[in-house]
């Protein structure tokens, strides 16, 4: 991306001060004549560059002009002047701080630069809450945070009990607040839209020092997977069968699945399934219709018969 190597190339410069435009193409992986060209381009933008031709010629800033993005690397310059103010971070009380960098960061670029990171913001856009779900209402979500920020305990009414914990951290899962939170000994995990009211306390708390974040969320997101995927369930599937099971059960297990399925000389491939208890499993393997064929354990097998039936029955 043109606008990340220019903000690079504004940092090696500021960096080494002098550079010969050979040891600049080199530094940032582009051939001279690209060099030149990206020379050409910040000096059009008001940097103050000069060339010095000649055998130990080169090109060097202007003693004393820095960019004032020290500190950035130059993905994060642009990625931070195109990102604006996500919701997410706005209801966490972020909003504010990340308009201030970004305002600092449109003051500082070149207009080329601001022109190549405007059309990014215009291009890519995360949108985190899945399709067809509304987003949790998070009345004390911003309570929560602050006191995740500033170390203190909470009393949380939820699902009409009183708690008294920790709160370790905020964790937004496609739309969804979840607070982990620290009780006596045990860390728990609570959907924030489901807080009914939520005290400060005076008490702050340490949080533990191996704890890490993003490391126990990503665990213990796979140990709640695992415990909910208790039946194996085998079943065969015709060709179109095979094609839509990735969008009736997870894509990564479904894919696994048929990684290890056995095709049989009829095109139809028998898999073997880990899902949760029969009567969700039938539920999910419905969405494949006449294209699954359910062989065992017998518990799914009749859960998926009699709604299959009673549907029929209902369109007759």
């Amino acid at each position: 991306m043109r606008a990340e190597r220019l903000v690079a190339l504004l940092f090696t410069l500021q960096s080494r001060r002098s550079a010969t435009i050979a040891e600049l193409a080199g530094a940032l992986g582009v051939s001279e004549r690209t060099m030149h060209r990206d020379i050409a381009a910040l000096q059009a933008s008001g940097v103050p560059l000069w060339t010095e031709p000649g055998r130990h010629g080169g090109v060097r800033l202007v003693e004393g002009w820095r960019t004032r993005l020290d500190g950035l690397t130059s993905r994060e310059a642009v990625a931070i002047f195109a990102m604006g103010v996500p919701r997410a971070l706005a209801e966490l009380g972020l909003g504010t701080a990340v308009s201030a960098a970004h305002a600092k960061v449109s003051a500082t670029l070149p207009a080329p630069l601001r022109e190549q990171a405007q059309h990014l913001a215009q291009r890519f856009h995360l949108d985190a809450p899945a399709w067809f779900r509304r987003e949790d209402e998070t009345e004390h979500l911003a309570a929560v945070a602050q006191a995740v920020w500033e170390q203190r305990r909470l009393r949380i009414g939820y699902r009409g009990a009183e708690r008294v914990l920790d709160p370790l951290g905020l964790v937004l899962k496609a739309g969804v607040w979840y607070l982990v939170a620290r009780v006596g000994e045990s860390l728990r995990t609570y959907r924030v839209g489901r807080i009914d009211e939520v005290e400060q306390l005076d008490e702050k708390f340490e949080r533990p020092a191996d704890f890490d974040l993003a490391s126990w969320w990503e665990r213990s997101s796979a140990e709640f997977e695992r415990s909910l995927r208790r039946t194996l369930v085998r079943v065969r599937l015709s060709p179109t069968g095979v094609r839509a099971l990735p969008s009736v059960i997870d894509a990564d297990l479904a894919v696994s699945a048929l990684d290890a399925g056995t095709r049989g000389p009829d095109g139809w491939t028998e898999v073997e399934l880990a899902l949760e208890e029969p009567e969700i499993a039938a539920g999910q393997l419905l969405g494949l219709g006449a294209e699954v064929e359910i062989l065992e354990p017998a518990a799914v097998r009749a859960a998926f018969a009699d709604t299959a039936r009673r549907m029929a029955e209902r369109h007759r």
